[in-house]
């Protein structure tokens, strides 16, 4: 208040610049902690001039890094695959649920606000109702809690299973409002609760799509992705199935009023309605598919049967102007061991008079032949016996030829 204008500012942004170099500044908050609400009322203090695009606006969560796969293994009655499989996976989720003592307690405490009507006008307590089901899915194993959310359903039975699944928060008092808010309104009511506010920012974070990725996920992690879009149940942003028999989902809300921030309002839908790193997740979960299955594979060795060109030879081709001198040009080690004969002839092509015409044939194969390359050099017992082999060979013979008559030339010179 000491402060006006332009002095303001260049206060403010040193103290900012200040309390960068603190250790505040990189503190995380962990979910369902005993005082979440005041740690993400520190850390949107700290962060909130620092944002940018709000789908593009940093996790306030720490990072949790689970697999899949670990809540598989505690599971097995959940991951069955839906396309051999002839039961009811939502009905037994939801047995398995009323076996283990936690995931009742918490569901019969959110099915009770959650079902009671308050009023005529009112079907049930929806503030009551949302902190209990956040308290479930804070709670409760992922291993129970998803396999309620996110079981798959057999063709047989898709109607009443995939119903089940749509009515595991009991949308009529979560998910609906007697009208359908603007998305875009939805949003900014969500900002002003920093519960609400840090699950969305968490949500966009982890399940940010990657079309390049085999997972479809920019993080490549399914199980961030869950954690992320569960932690969203339970706020005013809390999204469900659009249909029982699709795994498309959305907040309660539409575009129809945007005016001129329509596209802006389509994205947002867009990120729950048409995400791949969700709907993959979603499909993993219901698959029971290790999350080995798409993760990155290691890096392949070079070997004789392979041809995979080098990074050097990929940046030469991209310049036409290096192209003329990358021909005939064996650079590096790698592509010496996949073209040793290649190689030798161009050795001698510097050393003597060789002409271009007896390489030619190895930058063909080279370039335009890699393909039956490769199916020739993983037969090792026919290699003499291919064409390939055959004409390098008489290239080598002809080089030798070459190279002798060049010797009694110079012998006779002198």
């Amino acid at each position: 208040m000491a402060y006006s204008g332009q002095e303001a500012k260049d206060e403010c942004r040193i103290a900012m610049d200040a309390l960068k170099q603190s250790p505040l500044f990189n503190c995380r908050c962990k979910r369902a902690m005993k005082k979440e609400k005041n740690c993400l009322r520190i850390y949107w203090s700290i962060y909130q001039s620092l944002q940018g695009n709000d789908l593009l606006e940093e996790s306030p969560y720490e990072a949790v890094n689970n697999r899949l796969s670990d809540i598989f293994r505690l599971a097995p009655i959940i991951s069955g695959e839906p396309a051999v499989t002839r039961e009811n996976n939502c009905l037994n989720a939801a047995k398995a649920c009323n076996l283990n003592d936690t995931c009742k307690k918490y569901r019969s405490a959110y099915i009770s606000p959650c079902t009671s009507r308050v009023s005529i006008a009112e079907v049930c307590n929806k503030r009551k109702c949302h902190k209990a089901l956040r308290q479930f899915f804070d709670k409760v194993p992922p291993k129970h809690s998803y396999g309620m959310l996110f079981c798959s359903c057999p063709l047989v039975d898709q109607l009443a299973c995939t119903e089940r699944r749509r009515q595991t928060i009991v949308p009529v008092c979560s998910y609906e409002d007697k009208e359908k808010p603007n998305c875009l309104s939805l949003q900014v009511s969500c900002k002003t609760n920093y519960i609400c506010r840090s699950r969305l920012a968490d949500f966009f974070s982890s399940c940010q799509p990657e079309p390049r990725s085999v997972s479809g996920c920019l993080k490549e992690n399914y199980a961030d992705c869950l954690l992320a879009y569960s932690g969203l149940i339970g706020t005013v942003m809390t999204p469900n199935y659009l249909k029982s028999s699709s795994i498309s989902v959305s907040p309660w809300c539409d575009c129809s009023a945007s005016g001129n921030n329509k596209e802006e309002c389509d994205k947002f839908v867009n990120f729950f309605k048409d995400n791949a790193c969700l709907r993959h997740s979603i499909q993993a979960f219901g698959n029971g598919t290790d999350v080995n299955v798409w993760q990155p594979r290691p890096p392949v060795h070079t070997t004789a049967s392979t041809s995979t060109p080098s990074h050097k030879a990929r940046e030469r081709a991209q310049s036409p102007m290096d192209e003329q001198t990358h021909i005939n040009e064996i650079s590096t080690a790698e592509e010496a061991n996949l073209y040793p004969i290649c190689a030798n002839l161009q050795a001698q092509k510097m050393k003597s008079n060789v002409t271009v015409e007896e390489t030619a044939l190895c930058e063909v194969v080279r370039n335009g032949e890699a393909s039956s390359l490769d199916h020739v050099t993983s037969k090792n017992s026919s290699r003499a016996s291919t064409p390939f082999h055959l004409s390098c060979i008489m290239l080598i013979l002809s080089a030798m030829v070459h190279s002798a008559i060049l010797a009694i030339d110079s012998a006779e010179t002198l």
